[in-house]
């Protein structure tokens, strides 16, 4: 993770310098803008490895930097973590759904920050290196996925799961620790032309954590946002 490339957006200069500090001292590589038009331009010219996005901006807003790097064919890679505000709900909710991969909320502890970083950084690395479709998924080693055959397990026992149920766990897993939007979760699992109640999704995890049991909160709730599956003991393999 030693010199990686961060985009620091932030118009408070006290905050700005604050995640500069510790990005540095972390052994990263932090550049700092101060405006969304100064952003897009820092973009085009030298892409960064992932940018810390502050919502509220001077000028281009943060979700509109977020839509415009998202649209772009070179850039759409780019990881981004949004700063935000407290009672912003709605605007963490679009985010996410235009692509931004994780959030923190003001005002926040420089070491969660760091470690949101850390996280997102390491996971693109992960992902790069070994493919989702190739990928079995596993929780302590009581709880395995697999894409292939279609196969989910709990401590040896095969459940029974039906083809929404499996494909909410599923899309979930893929990105242990990142938060998926309702509407995240209904495209992924019915295709974007699907129109379907939001609330829907709530009903058919209610059913899927009931057939995990113990298990169950391997899917955690994000209130107000959606769904994530969680990070701290999970492990892929290639099979």
């Amino acid at each position: 993770m030693a010199k990686s490339n961060v985009l620091i957006v932030e118009d408070e200069p006290e905050i700005a310098e604050l995640i500069r500090f510790h990005l540095e001292r972390d052994g990263m590589d932090p550049r700092v803008v101060h405006s969304g038009r100064h952003a897009l331009e820092q973009l085009k010219r030298d892409p960064p490895d992932l940018v810390v996005l502050d919502l509220m901006l001077p000028d281009v807003g943060g979700l509109e930097i977020c839509r415009r790097l998202k649209q772009s064919p070179e850039l759409r890679d780019i990881p981004v973590v949004m700063v935000t505000a407290r009672g912003e709900e709605t605007d963490v909710v679009t985010g996410l759904e235009l692509g931004a991969d994780d959030y923190v909320v003001k005002p926040f502890s420089p070491r969660v920050l760091l470690a949101r970083i850390r996280a997102v950084l390491r996971r693109g690395i992960e992902m790069a290196s070994s493919p989702i479709d190739n990928r079995m998924m596993r929780l302590d080693g009581q709880l395995v996925i697999d894409p292939d055959r279609h196969v989910v397990t709990s401590i040896g026992q095969t459940l029974d799961l039906t083809l929404t149920e499996f494909g909410i766990l599923q899309h979930l897993a893929q990105r242990p620790g990142f938060v998926r939007t309702r509407d995240q979760i209904i495209s992924a699992v019915h295709g974007r032309n699907v129109v379907l109640s939001s609330r829907t999704i709530d009903v058919h995890v209610t059913a899927l954590r009931k057939k995990l049991g113990t298990l169950a909160n391997c899917v955690e709730t994000v209130r107000g946002v959606g769904y994530r599956f969680a990070e701290a003991a999970v492990e892929t393999a290639a099979e």
